[in-house]
């Protein structure tokens, strides 16, 4: 079994353009593409990459994410909460139980980590 799995490149692989699972658009007229690049041999993770043009989307979040913004700027708001701002090279976390804005002010492009189970 291989241990060890070198995400490679996007080109020439065919991107799911449907908005995600929990996602609402808010404002604009966002759009996404995302590239599911690498399952887990346990089925408890999805790696790849995800872009979305400007806009905002209510997010419902029912599983950890872990990411690293490759491109753009993001303001994330919880429901409630304190907005954060992401920028191109940062990493950070979207707990499972997140709900709240992600206002895309620059074109996104991320890599992700995310738990299915």
């Amino acid at each position: 079994m291989q241990t060890i799995v070198k995400l490679g490149s996007t080109d020439g692989l065919t991107p799911d353009t449907n908005d995600l699972d929990g996602w609402v658009k808010t404002e604009g007229n966002p759009q996404m593409k995302t590239w599911a690049l690498h399952t887990s041999s346990d089925g408890n993770m999805l790696s790849g990459i995800w872009e979305c043009t400007k806009g905002s989307y209510h997010a419902t979040y029912t599983a950890y994410e872990y990411v690293v913004l490759i491109k753009g700027r993001i303001t994330i708001t919880p429901d409630g909460g304190t907005p954060v701002t992401v920028k191109a090279g940062d990493a950070f976390v979207v707990e499972a139980n997140f709900k709240g804005t992600w206002k895309i002010e620059e074109d996104v492009r991320k890599h992700f980590d995310f738990r299915l189970k």
